[in-house]
């Protein structure tokens, strides 16, 4: 998970609000990708988390869709072969 600060926020601060969205967010039964914290002065903070994007990668090669983890050893040398057009 990324973690970005913008302002001069301590660390201990930044830790507690960063275990606090993770524990709100897990229990939605959702994971954060990335933490945005932004100090906007008069002591307060936005806090903006963004979801882990579940997009799977996807290649069609000879006419079939499928994941490369699956792949055996040869088409996976096939698609590192393919030339793009």
């Amino acid at each position: 998970m990324q973690v970005i600060v913008n302002g001069d926020i301590p660390r201990e601060e930044v830790e507690y609000w960063v275990a606090d969205e993770k524990k709100r967010w897990q229990a939605q039964g959702k994971k954060i990708g990335k933490i945005v914290i932004t100090d906007v002065g008069d002591g307060e903070l936005e806090i903006r988390a963004y979801e882990k994007s579940p997009i799977k990668r996807i290649r069609r090669i000879t006419g079939y869709l499928a994941e490369v983890d699956g792949w055996n050893k040869a088409k996976q040398a096939e698609l590192q072969d393919r030339v793009a057009h």
